[in-house]
């Protein structure tokens, strides 16, 4: 299942905060564009990620790197930009 996570990318916290769970991807956008909208902050400023987790878990518990992913196994990743606009 996706889930919502708050991430303040701290090295020595390794234990992320559930926020919530989602079936797809799509609703998991859905809240984190919510919550972006509710925190009036641009996504990168609401420490909050999307992640993929394999376990059974509810939203207010933790988990820890190993126990999540970015990608969900077999999703195709979107690519970033084929060609720069830098010479």
């Amino acid at each position: 299942m996706y889930a919502l996570i708050y991430d303040e990318h701290d090295l020595v916290e390794t234990k992320k905060y559930i926020l919530s769970l989602h079936d797809t991807r799509e609703t998991a956008e859905t809240a984190l564009e919510n919550r972006k909208t509710k925190l009036g902050r641009k996504v990168q400023d609401c420490n909050t990620r999307i992640v993929w987790i394999e376990k059974d878990i509810e939203a207010g518990n933790y988990v820890t790197p190993g126990q999540y992913a970015t990608w969900r196994p077999g999703e195709e990743v979107p690519h970033g930009e084929m060609y720069s606009d830098e010479d």
